[in-house]
């Protein structure tokens, strides 16, 4: 009857097919088929909102591709390896670190920091840091202890490089 045809409309439109042919025989068929091929209007629910202020959505943030750059040619390091390390200390109170705590005294450029200091160290001079302490002199310069890993010899280094 009318239950089971409007059932096979219901179950024929789940079922994803885009054209059904149906003859209804009554207007009860006739008000399900409308109502299932149009749909019923959903209720809109209101998102709760938990705060008074309102934050701004996040939203997509492209990459900048200028059309030309503003500058002809990229900004060089200035402060390289070679222009960290200005020269090592050789006063007696940088041999007596040389000798017995395996350090070695650098001035060094007063904008470097540790991180800095200890890459242009082991690059130049192919040794490995324990750790580095710096500090400012009163005359505005600033000095590096490098303490070297027990691997390598404050004293031979020295020697390579001259100090001693």
């Amino acid at each position: 009857g009318v239950d089971v045809l409007a059932l096979d409309v219901v179950h024929a439109l789940d079922s994803g097919l885009d054209l059904i042919l149906v003859r209804p025989h009554s207007s009860q068929a006739i008000a399900m088929v409308k109502g299932v091929s149009a749909g019923t209007p959903a209720k809109r629910s209101h998102k709760i909102r938990t705060s008074v202020h309102f934050h701004r959505p996040h939203t997509l943030r492209l990459a900048r591709k200028p059309q030309y750059f503003r500058k002809a040619i990229k900004r060089v390091n200035k402060l390289d390896q070679y222009a960290l390390i200005k020269y090592p200390l050789t006063t007696e109170s940088a041999m007596q670190k040389i000798e017995n705590h395996n350090t070695l005294v650098f001035l060094v450029d007063i904008r470097a920091n540790k991180y800095q200091i200890e890459s242009a160290v082991e690059s130049m001079y192919d040794i490995k840091c324990q750790n580095i302490n710096t500090l400012i002199r009163p005359d505005g310069k600033k000095k590096a202890y490098v303490r070297l890993t027990p691997d390598y010899e404050a004293l031979d280094v020295a020697s390579r490089i001259g100090v001693i």
